[in-house]
C-alpha cells in the first residue's frame, strides 16, 4: 500500500478525447482526487524495479543451476537421448536450416561449401547456422545432432556429420 502524505503538483498532457470523457464522467471538483487515485491504483499494480531486478537475478541463477544439472545428467547419459529418438529438424528455425539437415540426413555429412551450393547461400551463413544447430541441440539434449570433424572421413575433409546414434530413423 502506498502511503499518501505531502502532495506535489504535476502537469499531465492527455489526449483531448480522454479529457472530454473525463469531463463528462467526473464532476469538476473531484477530478484531482480521481486522477490521484488512478495513479495510486496503477502504481500498486506495477511491480517495483528492485523486485524485478531481484526476480531477474533469481531466474538467472536458477537457469544456470538447471543448466549445470542438465550437463551432469548428460555426462551420466541419463538425459533422454537414446538411439533414434531425436528429430534433428526440431533445432531448425527456417527453411535454410531444414535444407541443411535434409542434406546431412541424406548424405550423412557435408562440407560448408557443399551445403552453401545446395542451399544457394554463402558458406558463412551455413557455418553460422550449423554452429547454432550444434549449440542448440547440445543445450537441449546434452549431445549435438551434428558434429564437425576436421580430418578425413568418407572421402571428405573438414566436414559436418549427422550424429546417427541420436537421430530418428
Amino acid at each position: 500500500m502506498i502511503a499518501v502524505s505531502e502532495t506535489k503538483v504535476i502537469s499531465v498532457k492527455i489526449p483531448e478525447e480522454v479529457y472530454n470523457e473525463m469531463a463528462i464522467r467526473i464532476p469538476e471538483g473531484d477530478r484531482s482526487s480521481f486522477i490521484r487515485e488512478a495513479i495510486i491504483e496503477k502504481l500498486q499494480k506495477t511491480p517495483k524495479a528492485d523486485k524485478l531486478l531481484e526476480l531477474e537475478e533469481r531466474m538467472g541463477k536458477i537457469e544456470r543451476e538447471f543448466g549445470e544439472v542438465r550437463k551432469y545428467l548428460a555426462d551420466l547419459e541419463l538425459l533422454s537421448y537414446q538411439h533414434g529418438q531425436i528429430n534433428p529438424h526440431t533445432f531448425c528455425i527456417d527453411e535454410t536450416d531444414h535444407k541443411i539437415i535434409d542434406y546431412l540426413m541424406h548424405y550423412k555429412g557435408a562440407t560448408t561449401p557443399e551445403l552453401a551450393d545446395y542451399t544457394k547461400t554463402n558458406r558463412w551463413l551455413i557455418l553460422n547456422r550449423l554452429r547454432k544447430i550444434q549449440r542448440n541441440s547440445t543445450k537441449q539434449c546434452g549431445k549435438s545432432v551434428i558434429e564437425y570433424y576436421a580430418g578425413e572421413k568418407s572421402g571428405k575433409k573438414k566436414a559436418w556429420w549427422i550424429n546417427e546414434e541420436l537421430i530418428q530413423e
